[in-house]
């Protein structure tokens, strides 16, 4: 009996996070409404709050299942040395496209929350227990630049080349849509497109010899 009490209550909690997580990218931390969410989910606000008591433990809740989805996946791929830096750098790209695709508000949430407030996403970021993850990720990076596997090039350098490239063309993509894509053409073509662009920026800056 307690079993399919707890699975019953997985659901409900798995519901409020995919119904929270709509209404956070669309609307932004600040504009997002707990009520609009408990009536996304089909439940009252106190029923919201017995599972999540604030908008923050919510908000926080959100936010780790986001980044608990993409970082492993990205640390697998960092950490598989035996392949090709281009053949890395395009895996990564596709992990991201994927996230994208299937969260298309999430470049505008991220951008958003870091003009709101930086400080509250880095506090969500400490309490969710991740940093050992962005340590891991740095450590190898710096770690292969140490070996002359990477040229060495700071972290800044490359979280903002690969970030801007990859996330552009969705924050970007009504004015693509109305000003660039010809006739029989969708977004995916886009991406497919500037894929290649992506991977050669990052292959650029990160070889040791350029190939």
């Amino acid at each position: 009996m307690m079993m399919a009490e707890e699975a019953k209550a997985s659901c409900v909690e798995a519901r409020i996070l995919d119904a929270a997580k709509a209404v956070f990218m669309e609307k932004g931390y600040t504009d997002a409404c707990m009520s609009e969410i408990a009536e996304r989910v089909g439940m009252n606000r106190p029923a919201l709050h017995y599972y999540f008591r604030t908008k923050d433990k919510l908000f926080q809740a959100v936010f780790g299942m986001i980044v608990e989805a993409i970082i492993p996946k990205f640390q697998d791929i960092i950490t598989c040395k035996d392949l090709p830096l281009p053949v890395r750098v395009e895996r990564i790209v596709d992990v991201y496209y994927s996230l994208l695709q299937e969260n298309p508000y999430l470049p505008l949430f991220i951008l958003r929350e870091i003009d709101r407030d930086v400080d509250f996403l880095f506090r969500t970021l400490l309490s969710l227990k991740v940093g050992h993850l962005f340590d891991e990720l740095k450590g190898c990076l710096l770690e292969e630049m140490r070996n002359g596997r990477l040229r060495r090039v700071p972290l800044r350098i490359i979280f903002l080349t690969f970030y801007s490239a990859l996330t552009f063309p969705f924050v970007s993509q009504k004015l693509v849509a109305k000003t660039m894509m010809e006739e029989g053409e969708d977004f995916q073509d886009i991406l497919e497109e500037w894929k290649p662009y992506v991977v050669r920026q990052m292959v650029n800056l990160l070889s040791v010899d350029g190939n």
